[in-house]
């Protein structure tokens, strides 16, 4: 097999070094890329007697690279000198037949693949499609690889159209859009300069109405003459709020004399509740009296009163020391008598029922307390449902008892924290009411005899408190239970039957 020499010079070419291609060592290309077909020849009678084999080289084809763009592209179409459409066929990563430019205008050949590309096609064996920069300009291109008899890739068809042009239609689009914009913008500044001039003047006058009003002027009045515009219009809503604001302004005068009446009622109000509030104290001094007296007082008297009964009895009758020693028995069973009523001061009368809002008494509760000292630093928040309905209950016992759990949750709080009371209806039966603190909270010793007599954890408390509490509860027919750990607060539970058909709106 002889090969031209024509072939020969076409296929070799020295790698001209390239932007962006990887960097592979490689400076001369000596073999050829060509695509070649074969067919078998037989005689007339059928009989084989060879094979025809034939082939076109690629390198330094132009005819056929030319020949796929002017298909794909219109032909001759340039954009600033450059061919808008190109095609380039490539032996692995090196150019061999192209219509690609360099910037002196010749042929691209023997530049290299970028290597992005390469490693997408060549290696990775797939198309690749997108913009990518080919030997001095970015294109948008699209890269197949091309598979020889065996299968493997030798090389790299390319399809390309600069990107340039579509970037300069966009710029230009842009800047068009932009100064099209900005004359919009100039014509209806104008414009609105022209309306804004012709609408300051009435609007001054309605500035200046406006500031007479808001000094207190009720009687100001806006005049523009017999105007229907907007401007018209305007004036006119603007001299009617003047009038109603008048109205507004003596029904508010009205209403703050009403108010102060309120406030002188509420006033008496709360110091009733004061009152009670003082009288709540005075009990629980009682109890502590009550506590002091039967630790102090009782056993001794015990004593008295055994010792001088067994002393009357032995005297015998007529002795003058007897009736001394009756007295003396007496007197003690009646201190004895005096220690038993203080023990049992937290004996409530039966309650008085009414028909009352759990809400209202709550809400009385924290208006008195809320701004004592050691309420200051406790955030109080109320959740209580307006919907709940009234219930049959003792005012005053219920009070005292919203009261007593208010108290002992500020005692648990001697540093702040969140007290919150919640209320809800259960079943439609049933009224809740949860007390919940965040205090120093009640061991598991104490809270399993909280509601005891004299069972309590302050120092200075008698455990009287809520004692009196459960037996108000308990005449109520009610529940109350409590929750606590300690170091993380304690919540009170207070369950109550409600009076069926009985609802607030």
């Amino acid at each position: 097999l002889k090969e031209s020499s024509e072939l020969v010079q076409r296929v070799y070419m020295d790698i001209t070094p390239t932007p962006k291609a990887e960097k592979t060592g490689e400076k001369i290309l000596e073999d050829g890329f060509a695509i070649a077909g074969a067919a078998p020849v037989f005689t007339l009678q059928k009989k084989f007697v060879g094979v025809l084999y034939g082939g076109v080289l690629l390198n330094r084809n132009f005819e056929i690279v030319d020949k796929i763009r002017d298909t794909i592209f219109e032909s001759g179409a340039l954009y600033k000198s450059k061919p808008i459409g190109t095609v380039t066929i490539f032996q692995k990563d090196v150019r061999i037949s192209t219509n690609v430019l360099n910037e002196d205008g010749s042929r691209a050949i023997s530049t290299k693949l970028s290597s992005d590309v390469a490693e997408t096609v060549l290696k990775n064996n797939k198309v690749f499609r997108g913009k990518a920069f080919v030997v001095n300009d970015w294109y948008l291109s699209a890269y197949t690889p091309i598979e020889g008899v065996d299968g493997e890739t030798v090389g790299v068809l390319y399809v390309g159209v600069l990107e340039k042009p579509y970037k300069d239609s966009l710029f230009w689009s842009l800047l068009l859009f932009f100064a099209i914009a900005l004359l919009g913008v100039l014509i209806v500044g104008v414009i609105s300069f022209r309306v804004a001039e012709r609408i300051s003047r009435p609007l001054l006058c309605l500035a200046e109405a406006a500031r007479k009003l808001g000094e207190g002027d009720y009687d100001v009045k806006v005049d523009v003459g017999e105007r229907e515009d907007e401007i018209g219009i305007l004036s006119k809503v603007f001299n009617d709020m003047v009038v109603e604001l008048r109205e507004s302004h003596i029904a508010l005068k009205t209403w703050t004399e009403v108010l102060e009446e309120k406030v002188e009622e509420r006033t008496k109000v709360l110091k009733t509740m004061q009152d009670q509030l003082i009288q709540t104290e005075k009990l629980a001094g009682i109890g502590r009296l009550a506590a002091g007296v039967a630790h102090e007082i009782n056993n001794p008297l015990t004593g008295i009163l055994t010792n001088a009964s067994l002393m009357y009895d032995d005297v015998p009758e007529g002795d003058p020391k007897k009736a001394d020693l009756k007295v003396i028995v007496e007197e003690t069973l009646r201190c004895r008598k005096i220690v038993k009523g203080l023990l049992d001061f937290a004996r409530q009368s039966p309650p008085q029922k009414q028909l009352l809002s759990l809400n209202e008494v709550i809400e009385d509760v924290i208006t008195l307390v809320r701004n004592q000292a050691n309420f200051r630093n406790i955030k109080i928040v109320l959740e209580l449902d307006p919907l709940i309905p009234k219930i049959m209950a003792d005012k005053d016992q219920i009070r005292q008892v919203v009261l007593n759990i208010v108290l002992n949750a500020a005692d648990a709080m001697p540093n702040g924290g969140d007290f919150t009371i919640v209320s809800r209806i259960i079943d439609n039966s049933y009224i809740e009411l949860v007390f919940s603190d965040t205090g120093i909270g009640i061991s598991e010793e104490v809270k399993e005899k909280i509601f005891e007599p004299f069972v309590t954890t302050k120092k200075t408390g008698t455990g009287l408190g809520l004692s009196i509490a459960y037996g108000i509860i308990e005449r109520h027919k009610g529940k109350i239970s409590v929750e606590s750990q300690l170091g993380k607060g304690t919540t009170f539970r207070i369950i109550l039957p409600v009076v069926k058909d009985e609802r607030q709106a």
